[in-house]
């Protein structure tokens, strides 16, 4: 089993969440409009910062998560406002619940 976690601004949200049901991927948390600093600065929600991401977090089987990060790149390479989006799968040794 893989956890992966992703960011991305949060306009992207439904662009990400189609790509997760795509791959059948429905177990994961998203936490909406937090605050972050990408390649171009700061984005706090605030005038002086605008902007904000979403991180999702999600579990999913070893044989979904190499395709799912090659959708997700796919995405981010689709246009230059996609670039912030950023994806870290890692291996889950224990879990409770799955």
């Amino acid at each position: 089993m893989k956890f992966i976690h992703i960011s991305f601004r949060f306009e992207y949200t439904d662009a990400v969440e189609l790509i997760l049901d795509k791959h059948a991927i429905c177990d994961y948390v998203r936490y909406p409009m937090v605050e972050g600093q990408g390649s171009d600065g700061k984005h706090f929600g605030s005038q002086v910062f605008p902007g904000n991401f979403t991180v999702v977090q999600a579990r999913a089987d070893d044989d979904k998560a190499g395709q799912l990060l090659n959708d997700l790149d796919a995405f981010r390479q689709l246009k230059k406002s996609h670039e912030h989006l950023r994806a870290i799968v890692l291996n889950v040794e224990d879990s409770l619940g799955f």
